[in-house]
């Protein structure tokens, strides 16, 4: 077993090594990191929520009205109204029966996963899934398969052979909405078909998806009218909602079931009311005509800088060494773009990650682009490999 130097010292020499660098300013779209403006193409507040003023103002309120935090767990003393309304409207947005918060999307897929699969059960996970459900799929015992990104074909495959050989196992099928590093979409309406015809369910998670697609900002299932037949839908609050927390929406009776087996929701404190009390004023916000005015305004931003409507744009360079020169250079010309590297995606396909925001201007876009070099818009997403 390697000490704690000798590992990092073998990062380093992969191209692997992190450093925090905190920023000198709140995280707007433009920010100051070691003395350096920045025009900041890094975060995922996508409607620029994080510092609207009608989401301060909610927040500020929810701390003089309840207070700076819930004290206990939520099945102690740490429910207070705002956690209660939220779930409420969380619910109706969503059209499902209920949902439960958590304190963040990565704790409600270790709370969720683990509490609805166990070891005589089956979760097959697209390739390309995030972190936190590979990391619940492999907590909950259950058999873990993985199928090539977005292949329709394989996981039928897996679904039959899967089904035929365990009549009564529990399956669940798990995959992103909008996929956190490529900006594509799962091809939902197909997949939701093929968990239908095997007996199976499925959990769907809409972090990127949520306030960006969908009538009403309520994701891809919305979008695609689908989320009357999805088991499971999964969001966070820290991305578009510009706040922080996860929630799953499901069923009267899933959600009674999780609120008594989600470990990460029963021995977790409460997150605080006042920040459930914003994250009502941010839905509403979400679903408003003013939030469909910031997606049309995301939309326009987007299409400066790439033919696709993902407000997140990778441009693949595929070492490591190659996408931190890129970002260091970019950082030089005044834009923070991070460079992504294994294992958040896969090896060599090391690249930079524009994220696009409704808040930004479109000249600052199209300067953005003309540093990445990028005439006419690229089609998501741009690979410079060699």
């Amino acid at each position: 077993m390697p000490s704690p130097a000798e590992s990092l010292r073998q990062l380093a020499a992969e191209g692997l090594l992190r450093h925090q660098r905190p920023l000198a300013s709140p995280a707007g779209v433009q920010v100051i990191r070691e003395g350096r403006t920045l025009w900041n193409f890094a975060s995922n507040d996508y409607l620029g929520l994080a510092r609207h003023p009608e989401i301060e103002a909610a927040l500020i309120a929810g701390v003089k009205k309840f207070g700076a935090g819930s004290t206990a767990s939520r099945l102690v003393c740490g429910t207070l109204p705002p956690h209660v309304l939220l779930e409420s409207d969380l619910a109706a947005a969503k059209g499902t029966e209920a949902t439960l918060s958590f304190s963040s999307g990565f704790a409600t897929a270790l709370g969720v996963i683990p509490a609805v699969v166990g070891k005589a059960d089956f979760v097959f996970l697209d390739k390309l899934s995030h972190a936190c459900l590979v990391d619940a799929a492999r907590l909950s015992g259950a058999t873990l398969r993985v199928f090539p990104h977005n292949d329709l074909e394989k996981l039928a495959r897996l679904l039959i052979s899967t089904r035929a050989k365990n009549p009564a196992a529990r399956i669940l099928v798990a995959t992103e909405s909008v996929f956190s590093m490529d900006g594509d979409h799962c091809p939902l309406r197909e997949i939701v078909c093929l968990t239908e015809t095997h007996e199976a369910l499925l959990l769907l998670d809409e972090a990127h998806g949520f306030g960006v697609l969908g009538g009403s900002g309520m994701g891809l299932a919305e979008q695609e009218n689908l989320q009357h037949r999805i088991a499971f839908q999964m969001g966070t609050l820290s991305k578009a909602a510009g706040l922080s927390g996860g929630y799953l929406a499901a069923s009267r009776e899933w959600i009674d079931l999780l609120t008594n087996r989600a470990r990460s929701f029963i021995y977790s404190t409460a997150p605080p009311p006042a920040l459930a009390h914003a994250a009502r004023a941010s839905l509403a916000l979400i679903r408003s005509p003013a939030g469909h005015a910031l997606r049309v305004k995301l939309q326009e931003n987007i299409a400066i800088i790439s033919n696709e409507r993902s407000p997140i744009i990778p441009v693949i360079l595929g070492s490591n060494e190659a996408a931190l020169a890129a970002a260091a250079a970019m950082e030089q010309a005044g834009f923070l773009v991070p460079a992504i590297r294994y294992p958040t995606v896969p090896r060599g396909t090391a690249r930079l990650r524009i994220s696009v925001s409704a808040a930004h201007s479109q000249e600052t876009i199209r300067l953005l682009a003309a540093s990445l070099h990028l005439n006419p818009p690229l089609s998501n997403p741009l690979s410079l490999c060699p």
